[in-house]
């Protein structure tokens, strides 16, 4: 009998399942796997038995003899550890005094991988332990490089969806989250708001303080809206320049005006600064709002267009306010009903 204890490699533990009904041949393939490497021999000496461990313990390997006794044999034990792991994949090789080759068919038709006639001599068993033990290594290694590369697609769409000055969802990332919103309130008829924001008199601002003072600006902005939008699918994006969107799921009309409202209060609790604006010292917002429960004519395009028309509306109504042309009022108009 040739060696076979170096024949798998030791740094992993290997299970495998040995499906044999005469007793004597069991504990003889049982002591060559373990000289061949195997950590572990679960024994079994029927049918049932052999289901049992295999959805219990779920071994690396399959040894199944195909003749077992009782009315079921080793094609329909493989057949039903097959149904047993949807997506998953253990390797089963056949055990059998036949070697036709309708029985090998019959044997992948069934599910298994390998066919060895028996008697089994150690040195192909070691071999075949070892190339089991390969493919195993091999898959778990596939499986892991597939979940770290969807891992790393994540990570990269997050980058290249994020503005980087601000941290805030970029106009990319708005268009994807927009289009995907209206879908989904089309399809649960609810309501979705969308805000276009702009920064008063920002121009002003940069040609007074500097465009690096006016980047410390628009961060502290961002953080703000970022604070007011509360609801784990509340987005505020960075649209463009002194520009901003925010995206509000479930908002009707006058939720969105008293969100509108909210946000202009802590806007100017934070007390920003501004010392060329013809309204004050103090850094302001307007905004246009719209909202709608969208039906098949509701578009990315149309909502922006109608929010960006609130927001000419609401600059030419004195700045420093959002307005809606759902509710036809401004947040002013609507502090003091």
């Amino acid at each position: 009998m040739a060696p076979a204890a170096s024949a798998a490699p030791e740094h992993e533990p290997f299970c495998v399942l040995l499906v044999e009904d005469q007793a004597s041949l069991r504990a003889q393939l049982c002591s060559e796997l373990q000289r061949a490497g195997a950590t572990e021999v679960l024994q079994a000496a029927d049918a049932d038995a052999a289901l049992q461990l295999f959805k219990l313990r779920r071994p690396d390997l399959v040894l199944l003899d195909i003749r077992l006794p009782g009315s079921e044999d080793g094609y329909w034990v493989a057949q039903r550890m097959r149904e047993a792991e949807p997506g998953g994949w253990t390797p089963i090789i056949f055990l059998s005094g036949l070697d036709g080759d309708g029985d090998l068919w019959r044997g992948i038709e069934a599910g298994g991988d390998d066919y060895l006639v028996k008697p089994v001599r150690p040195i192909v068993l070691a071999a075949k332990l070892r190339a089991m033990r390969r493919l195993r290594d091999m898959r778990r290694r596939l499986v892991q490089l597939t979940e770290e590369l969807h891992l790393a697609n994540q990570r990269l769409n997050e980058m290249v969806e994020l503005d980087p000055l601000t941290g805030l969802v970029n106009r990319r990332g708005f268009d994807r989250i927009l289009h995907s919103e209206i879908l989904a309130a089309r399809r649960d008829g609810t309501p979705l708001t969308l805000m276009l924001c702009d920064l008063d008199h920002f121009k002003r601002y940069n040609d007074t303080l500097g465009h690096v003072q006016g980047d410390e600006c628009l961060k502290a902005v961002s953080r703000v809206l970022r604070e007011v939008c509360m609801r784990p699918r509340d987005t505020a994006a960075r649209y463009g320049g002194e520009e901003f969107a925010l995206i509000l799921p479930g908002t009707p009309r006058s939720g969105a005006m008293t969100f509108a409202r909210a946000l202009g209060k802590l806007l100017a609790s934070r007390a920003l600064t501004h010392p060329d604006s013809p309204g004050g010292h103090m850094l302001t917002l307007s905004g246009g709002i719209t909202t709608c429960v969208p039906d098949a004519t509701t578009s990315a395009e149309s909502m922006l267009i109608r929010a960006d028309e609130a927001l000419y509306a609401a600059k030419a109504q004195g700045r420093n306010r959002f307005f809606s042309f759902e509710m036809q009022m401004d947040t002013i108009e609507q502090r003091h009903l």
